[in-house]
């Protein structure tokens, strides 16, 4: 995709979604990085159902560490691999405390470190918490880069990188937003709805489909 469509391509998805916002609930940078570590293989539907009693009784590390892994485990019972996860909120909710005063840290460096958390949870974070101009590539993000032929790779981190080199600072700070919007709900994994997409004719992919061609909701 040439540089022109690429602008083209982000002034469609920012016309469609001028500020667009992530659908996992959260109360501050602590809750939304436990959300972002609870949402990996889960929906931010489910996530978001099992958050809200949680995080009512626990939205700092102290008071979730003071739950206890099995109390976080019963909370959260209905995400897949909920105990795997408790037990990585109960580790970082002690890094955090022990290393960071209780805060989350504002550097990839820093957060890939904390149990549970890697680069597309730190991502997420840097971006919706503190306002840096990362891109967190999820499936969504993998299955439009590649798909439409914005930025194509093999991994998530090549894709990542793609991204980082070819959208334009302008973007950047939405981008991720507006990218996993876009294949959640057009250009979906299953079957994409070619013929409801603004960016359909700037994307390399074909056969476009059709209305009646759409997959079952």
């Amino acid at each position: 995709m040439t540089p022109a469509k690429i602008k083209t391509f982000f002034e469609r998805l920012q016309a469609e979604r001028p500020v667009p916002v992530g659908e996992l609930d959260y109360i501050n940078p602590f809750t939304l990085l436990v959300a972002v570590v609870l949402s990996a293989q889960a929906t931010d539907v489910s996530v978001n159902k099992a958050t809200g009693p949680l995080f009512a009784v626990a939205d700092n590390p102290a008071a979730m560490l003071a739950l206890g892994e099995e109390r976080i485990a019963g909370y959260i019972r209905t995400i897949g691999l909920y105990r795997t996860k408790a037990r990585n909120v109960v580790a970082l909710c002690a890094l955090l405390l022990d290393k960071h005063g209780g805060e989350v840290p504002q550097t990839m460096a820093e957060l890939v470190a904390l149990p549970g958390v890697g680069r597309k949870t730190a991502n997420v974070v840097l971006n919706i918490a503190f306002g840096q101009p990362t891109i967190a590539v999820d499936t969504h993000i993998f299955r439009v880069g590649n798909r439409t032929g914005l930025a194509r790779g093999k991994t998530p981190d090549q894709v990542e990188d793609k991204l980082n080199k070819v959208v334009p600072r302008s973007f950047r700070q939405h981008a991720h937003h507006w990218l996993i919007l876009h294949g959640r709900y057009v250009c979906k994994a299953r079957k994409p709805d070619c013929f409801a997409c603004s960016v359909a004719d700037l994307c390399a992919y074909k056969p476009k489909t059709t209305p009646d061609q759409a997959a079952p909701v």
